[in-house]
């Protein structure tokens, strides 16, 4: 049947409170209810006077309207305090009335250059809200998850200078050259000449955004982007991240990352990684601090029609590598680089049957070059074969993946309106606060209605189980089974 609405209640007055216009189960109650944001006052108490000047905008309230933009993914401030304006939940989420007037859209952007700008308030929200997590028992850093994605500057691609600027030392360089000098003096070598030669490379600057960094990147579109490195554990919820501008490499930047995990949420079991994590030295740092790294398959970089590098065996005893055909490729030297060269004899190279596979040197000589510190990755390809390991790298879609779909997709990080890598720093920051808030206040609300799930009662029913097996000779198994107290 069609029934027209007659009566207009657009100017109809009413007496209710705002607190009665938001649904029990909004988002906003959730989170207020999880968590006490008093602690910010504390964290920005010395940015302010307490007798002096004209009074300011509750911090609170200030951080709070931020948190409405990253956690429903608005894309602009602007478009935020138009939204706070109109919506209810917003409005009680801030503590404001109905007709209480909304700070405007620049007041955040000015506090934080006068009052926020190159401080750690915004680690520390993001710590603040990790610490409640743990308390909670929802973190779980047993493994963490590592990678890294790509988020869009604010820059033209097209407006750019190039500059050629001074290579970056590797951030191991120091223990690499000492590794070296020990590996060239046990084969009896003489130390490398250290040279001055500084080492140069063409870079391209955004005029925009001389931050962020050319992206290239295989199949993908040239741009200005950052890179956000990122840590998570198996529950989603992120223990660390560090931005860096596109063109810094995903591996350069672990170490820093794994140490930031390590002081939040304490030293992981196993760490998972993907291939571009893969080296030598990323290895033996996990490796030497106990970690078991989870890495996957790498497909051999050797050239079509070539026998691969597995195929020639290395003799650690004798420190040499044999060929398919039995013959030796001795030690040569130990390069800069770190590599040790073994080369072939090319009397016996020159008349042997599977030459075109293996060399298409004009000296008949096959090379092959080892790092220092390879068997760490050999010993990390062993574990990858590990059912544990097996079981940890699936879990990558599921976790990491998922946390950087989220971001993108839901939280608004797919580009970036700001510009400058503090900024970023502190986007990033509020961003993963966010999620992290989003998942606390929803599991908390979840086990708010159940208060008693059945991983607390397993150590009741294991005394039960316990009690009728000492008085039964035979007790019905099966039953304790359902409940899963077989493993007990």
């Amino acid at each position: 049947m069609l029934t027209i609405k007659k009566d207009d209640a657009r100017n109809q007055v009413e007496l209710i409170s705002i607190d009665q216009l938001v649904p029990q189960d909004h988002l906003v109650r959730k989170i207020e209810k999880a968590i006490d944001f008093d602690f910010i006052y504390d964290l920005v108490k010395d940015k302010y006077c307490e007798n002096n000047g004209r009074p300011s905008i509750d911090p609170v309230v200030l951080v709070k309207i931020v948190l409405i933009q990253y956690l429903f993914g608005i894309p602009s401030m602007r478009k935020t305090i138009a939204e706070i304006q109109t919506n209810v939940a917003y409005r009680w989420f801030l503590g404001y009335g109905l007709n209480e007037e909304i700070p405007h859209f620049s007041t955040f952007g000015k506090n934080y250059e006068r009052r926020f700008k190159d401080t750690d308030i915004f680690e520390k929200i993001f710590t603040k809200i990790l610490e409640e997590a743990i308390k909670h028992k929802f973190i779980n850093p047993e493994e963490v998850f590592i990678d890294a994605t790509h988020v869009k500057a604010s820059a033209n691609k097209r407006k750019y200078y190039k500059e050629i600027i001074e290579k970056e030392s590797k951030n191991y360089q120091a223990k690499l050259e000492e590794e070296i000098a020990k590996d060239r003096e046990l084969h009896g070598k003489k130390p490398l000449k250290r040279t001055e030669k500084v080492e140069t490379k063409e870079v391209k600057v955004s005029k925009t955004d001389p931050d962020s960094g050319m992206l290239n990147k295989n199949e993908k579109e040239k741009c200005f982007a950052y890179s956000f490195h990122t840590a998570c554990d198996k529950n989603g919820f992120v223990l660390a991240a560090k931005v860096t501008g596109a063109s810094v490499h995903d591996s350069v930047m672990f170490e820093e990352v794994l140490d930031e995990v390590i002081k939040n949420t304490g030293k992981p079991k196993a760490v998972a990684v993907d291939a571009g994590y893969k080296t030598p030295y990323i290895m033996k740092t996990m490796l030497d601090r106990e970690i078991i790294p989870v890495v996957p398959y790498t497909r051999p970089m050797t050239k079509d029609g070539f026998m691969k590098k597995h195929q020639y065996v290395y003799d650690e005893y004798y420190d040499c590598y044999i060929c398919p055909q039995n013959e030796i490729l001795t030690y040569v030297t130990t390069n800069r680089e770190g590599y040790r060269e073994y080369k072939s004899n090319p009397e016996k190279c020159k008349d042997c049957p599977l030459r075109d596979r293996c060399t298409a040197s004009r000296d008949y000589t096959k090379r092959i070059y080892r790092h220092v510190w390879e068997g760490y990755v050999e010993e990390a390809e062993h574990l990858r074969h590990t059912p544990y390991n097996k079981e940890v790298y699936a879990r990558r879609k599921e976790t990491i993946e998922r946390v950087f779909a989220d971001m993108k997709e839901k939280h608004g990080l797919r580009w970036t309106t700001l510009r400058g890598i503090k900024k970023l720093s502190m986007q990033a920051m509020l961003v993963f606060a966010c999620m992290n808030l989003k998942k606390l206040a929803t599991w908390l609300w979840k086990r708010s209605k159940n208060p008693t799930p059945l991983r607390e009662l397993y150590p009741i029913f294991a005394k039960i189980y316990t009690i009728i097996s000492k008085r039964k000779a035979n007790p019905t198994f099966y039953v304790y089974k359902k409940w899963g107290l077989s493993s007990i």
